[in-house]
């Protein structure tokens, strides 16, 4: 198994193969390989992830038993949306293309549908932050009426109906009971498994093959560092806070955090995200406001619009030049990670 290529990396969890392969015969020796195990893998430089696997340890068949959860529809009221329907992996697991959520009955939400790497270093989830355990997540969006439109107990009962699942369940957990808490942990190892970390810029911090700048694209990782690091803060490139970044200056349609904490001083604050595999993601913003990154550039410089709670970083704009703008996202493009979006294991198996 690949595991990013890199030097002195720190192993946290063994155990777990992303997708199941027929065994196949070596034409040497003509013994059955067996199928790779993965490893929870810190990359260098990282901190110390929020989620440890406590008392949910890796292992093959709870990694399959995620995935092949994360792609089903049964998690949905009529059987026809998945957490995958929303999440694609050629977009780092976000909606290509969608300004907001469509789930079920094509109805739409108000959000746009982020993309899903490195979340084990996350202690809450949404926009707004209104779940704060990778554990219990995925039952936001079952139980959204415009997302999934589920119960979760309805959910349990769908699974316990299907053979494949008690066969699923039973080769995971040792038994064919079925629970939720399975389920969700399960779903969590799947999720909080999918590292991002071998963009040209990881290979550039590493000093691997593969990892070499251009003048333009130093200049733009200077610039960025100068102006937006900050907040999207090296090396998830987020800094995990709340900001209100200047697109609205009232909140009647979404409130952000303030949905959650009912404080004032939180309106129009979301979650800042993460700009790895950025290139890939769009549209842009929790609304999905603005399509490219040019436009976002300009978004900062020329477009942030004032309120109460606008990011003190932010009032005024930043000050960048034509030529730095497009210098940024020179180097943005560099935090496009296509070993992460190629992944087989990562992928829906047909």
């Amino acid at each position: 198994m690949k595991v990013f290529g890199y030097k002195n990396f720190v192993l946290v969890l063994v155990a777990f193969t992303a997708f199941i392969v027929p065994a196949c015969k070596d034409d040497d020796n003509n013994q059955t390989q067996e199928p790779d195990n993965i490893e929870f893998v810190i990359p260098p430089g990282f901190p110390t992830p929020v989620y440890q696997f406590t008392n949910n340890a890796v292992t093959n068949e709870r990694f399959e038993l995620g995935r092949k959860l994360f792609y089903d529809p049964i998690l949905s009221r009529d059987n026809s949306i998945s957490c995958g329907s929303c999440h694609l992996q050629a977009g780092a697991f976000a909606h290509i293309d969608h300004k907001v959520s469509h789930g079920i009955d094509d109805l739409e939400g108000i959000r746009n549908a982020p993309g899903l790497f490195n979340l084990a270093w996350h202690d809450n989830f949404m926009w707004d932050g209104g779940i704060n355990h990778i554990e219990v997540q995925p039952i936001g969006p079952i139980e959204n009426p415009v997302e999934m439109d589920e119960t979760l107990s309805n959910v349990i009962l769908k699974l316990r109906a299907s053979t494949q699942y008690k066969t699923l369940f039973k080769a995971a957990y040792g038994s064919d009971s079925i629970t939720s808490q399975m389920m969700l942990r399960s779903m969590a190892q799947f999720m909080a498994v999918m590292v991002s970390a071998d963009s040209k810029y990881d290979k550039y911090i590493r000093g691997e093959a593969g990892g070499t700048f251009d003048a333009q694209e130093l200049n733009g990782l200077n610039l960025f560092r100068q102006n937006c690091a900050s907040c999207h803060t090296e090396p998830l490139f987020t800094d995990l806070s709340f900001r209100n970044n200047g697109l609205d200056s009232i909140f009647t349609l979404d409130q952000g955090r303030a949905t959650i904490t009912l404080d004032p001083n939180d309106e129009g604050k979301f979650k800042v995200p993460s700009l790895r595999n950025i290139e890939v993601t769009f549209p842009y913003m929790h609304n999905g406001k603005i399509k490219t990154l040019d436009k976002v550039l300009d978004h900062y410089t020329s477009g942030v619009l004032p309120s109460t709670t606008l990011d003190p970083l932010l009032v005024g704009g930043i000050a960048l030049t034509t030529q730095e703008k497009a210098d940024i996202v020179k180097f943005l493009r560099t935090l496009t990670d296509n070993t992460f979006l190629t992944n087989p294991r990562y992928s829906e198996i047909h």
